[in-house]
């Protein structure tokens, strides 16, 4: 199992995951429109990337 964390920087140590992944987005929810949507579009374009890799 994989964990993916955007931006926090932390370790979440209670998060138990054999790979994890730091992707620094930045929090959409203040954003105007257009942007809120190029997160969101960026968002979809890295799990859409992630879950093409071979898992192993």
């Amino acid at each position: 199992m994989g964990a993916v964390t955007m931006g926090c920087g932390d370790s979440c140590p209670l998060v138990r995951a054999k790979v994890r992944e730091e992707w620094n987005i930045p929090d959409p929810k203040d954003l105007p429109d257009d942007d809120f949507r190029k997160i969101r579009d960026l968002i979809e374009q890295k799990v859409t990337s992630l879950l093409a890799q071979p898992t192993g």
